[in-house]
């Protein structure tokens, strides 16, 4: 089982890249069961993110699917900026420089596939 896990964050605006399968919904769940189901507590998270932050997510499949994907999406209300499909199957990268406040601006978290991760978000306001 995924532990909670406690992330820092500033009052900026933020950019979420989230992975579909095994993350959000169900791993090849649209192919097993023919539709997605979301992990228990994703929905609600996804809602919860605020509306000044970005939300992208990033998957494996194939464009074949692109349809089936953001209908799904679109019927429970998640809003999004931008998907990326055909993302190699390989580890995912973030790179970014931190702020000369300090403020760290990237942060990775991987999860056990098909249990979403626990989150605990704290805004500090000095950050």
């Amino acid at each position: 089982m995924n532990e909670l896990k406690e992330i820092v964050l500033s009052a900026l605006g933020h950019t979420w890249i989230l992975d579909l399968d095994g993350t959000i919904v169900r791993h090849n769940g649209y192919k097993i069961d023919g539709r997605d189901a979301f992990l228990e507590g994703a929905k609600d998270f996804l809602m919860g993110i605020p509306s000044k932050d970005m939300i992208i997510f990033l998957t494996s499949r194939t464009e074949e699917y692109r349809q089936v994907t953001e209908s799904f999406l679109k019927e429970n209300g998640i809003r999004y900026e931008h998907i990326i499909f055909n993302a190699p199957f390989g580890e995912r990268i973030l790179i970014n420089d931190d702020k000369p406040s300090g403020l760290k601006v990237s942060i990775g978290i991987s999860t056990i596939r098909d249990e979403w991760c626990d989150l605990s978000i704290v805004e500090d306001g000095n950050l």
